[in-house]
């Protein structure tokens, strides 16, 4: 590297972290995509010169794969507080951490930014002395090498008689364009400037230490939290930059936001159950009975498939449903039509029980691994949101559409509050199931009815139910949260579902672990 006469080379960086040109386009796209980021530059930048390339390092840091920090004999003196701050960051144990959830992601990177912004500007505030040395040190070199070039100058063009000291100038002061004068005023700069940015070195190392490990956890949490909601990576490397950032603003500060990790662990559970499930298992043979599925014929059945005169009968029986099969004692088949949520948000929803969880975010994480079992297996999802009568609202995920993140977050966020009716939600339940019989000749729906109350139902209504429920072969099951129910207790939810638990701590999501196996 070519240097100056003052010993400086020709092109010093600006910048501590080294990064290709692709690099730093990224962090120019980034940069104009974040409104965040252009905040933070213009309020470190009103006080502080480097502010600028010191997020340029920041995010370059975070987003190469392998971050290099330039050596500090290669930087401009006044941007060797951005070095240390860089260098703070780098060495800090948090930073490993946070690296492994932002590297090559530039939102992630960008969120680290952020997410660093307080302790930036503290860390700049906490070297002001240093930064103010570092240009002063900058200064006198300047006047060093205009001295030295002035100096070279005069030489070149000889004495010249006219020149004398500068009037007024004080008896014993340094000419000028004394280059001894110059360096020797260059050098103590440069040591005063060295001495405050070692006196501020262990604070700045101290706040990067801390600053790190925050970023880590900010960008860890909201990983967690786009993973809790089934925002796969994919999703998020394809998201444009604001939509990104808007969504987890929603995420952070919806009504569920705190019961991310319940949400989560309940769709980890639903899938470990789906993993489980066979559907038609055949479980404990325990009889013989009749129909038409061939994986249970008995031997002596299929032996009439070996003679050609029985081979007729065998088809004739075959078509009536009267062929001899085991019969097993196993998991209920699954079902083909709608799977059908109604969920209570009646005021009484919002009580906490232990832990701190409301039935509601129990109740809503439940309903949303219900919607991801219905996309699982190909079949319609339908969140009906209910309190009083007439109060009800009702999410429709049809299996051939996309769900939909926004709506999605919409039924999961909606509250109705008010008292609470089962009329209202299972009628439009069963019309529902009624239409999808009708339009696609598709039965054998499930409906799951979540609610910590207890509601009476007319006779009439309980008949046309029914009937219903017959005539469409759906199965209602039934989720009583918070309110221990005992079998047996002739409740009108326990004469209504086929099939009901209570759930007491709502801190757990096995109770319902069951429902993944048999819807």
């Amino acid at each position: 590297m070519v240097g100056t006469p003052g010993g400086r080379p020709d092109a010093l960086a600006s910048a501590a972290v080294i990064a290709d040109r692709f690099d730093r386009i990224t962090w120019r796209d980034t940069y104009e995509q974040s409104a965040g980021l252009r905040e933070l530059a213009g309020e470190l930048g009103a006080r502080h010169d480097g502010a600028a390339d010191l997020l340029t390092d920041v995010f370059l840091a975070a987003y190469n794969v392998r971050p290099k920090l330039r050596a500090g004999v290669e930087m401009d003196p006044t941007r060797l507080v951005n070095h240390e701050i860089v260098a703070g960051l780098l060495e800090s144990p948090g930073f490993a951490e946070l690296h492994r959830e932002t590297a090559g992601d530039p939102y992630a990177a960008a969120m680290a930014v952020l997410a660093q912004g307080a302790a930036l500007r503290g860390m700049l505030e906490g070297a002001r002395e240093a930064q103010g040395r570092a240009e002063q040190a900058e200064r006198a070199r300047q006047n060093a090498e205009d001295a030295a070039q002035a100096s070279a100058a005069d030489e070149a063009a000889g004495p010249d008689e006219s020149d004398g000291p500068d009037e007024g100038a004080e008896p014993g002061a340094a000419p000028q364009r004394d280059p001894g004068a110059a360096r020797r005023a260059a050098a103590s700069a440069r040591d005063a400037a060295a001495q405050a940015l070692a006196a501020a070195s262990p604070g700045v190392r101290a706040a990067a230490r801390a600053a790190s490990a925050r970023a880590a956890r900010a960008v860890r949490e909201e990983a967690a939290l786009m993973r809790a909601w089934g925002v796969g990576a994919g999703e998020l490397e394809r998201m444009p930059f604001e939509r990104r950032a808007r969504l987890a603003e929603r995420l952070r500060t919806g009504r569920l936001a705190q019961w991310a990790e319940l949400i989560g662990r309940f769709r980890q559970m639903a899938a470990g159950e789906r993993a489980r499930k066979v559907e038609k298992a055949t479980g404990e043979l325990i009889g013989v009975t009749l129909g038409d599925d061939l994986s249970r014929v008995i031997p002596s059945e299929l032996a009439n498939l070996g003679l050609p005169g029985l081979r007729a009968v065998f088809a004739a029986r075959y078509a009536a449903g009267e062929l001899m099969l085991y019969d097993s004692q196993g998991e209920q088949s699954t079902g083909r039509g709608a799977i059908i949520a109604c969920v209570d948000t009646s005021h009484s929803m919002y009580v906490a029980g232990p832990g701190g969880v409301t039935r509601e975010a129990w109740s809503k994480a439940c309903a949303l691994a219900l919607l991801d079992q219905a996309r699982r297996a190909g079949r319609d999802f339908v969140g009906i949101l209910f309190s009083s009568a007439d109060r009800l609202r009702v999410f429709r995920f049809p299996a051939g559409e996309p769900a939909g993140l926004d709506r999605t977050l919409d039924f999961a966020e909606s509250f109705l509050g008010g008292g609470t009716s089962y009329q209202a939600p299972l009628t439009r339940a069963g019309g529902l199931l009624e239409e999808e019989f009708n339009d696609a000749a598709r039965s054998r729906g499930d409906i799951v009815l979540i609610t910590d109350d207890e509601c009476g139902v007319t006779e009439e209504w309980t008949r046309g139910w029914n009937e219903a429920k017959q005539r469409l072969g759906f199965r209602l099951f039934g989720v009583a949260v918070g309110a221990p129910r005992a079998a047996g207790s002739g409740s009108v939810l326990e004469a209504l579902c086929d099939n009901l638990r209570s759930i007491e701590d709502l801190t757990e999501v096995q109770g319902a672990a069951d429902l993944f196996r048999v819807i």
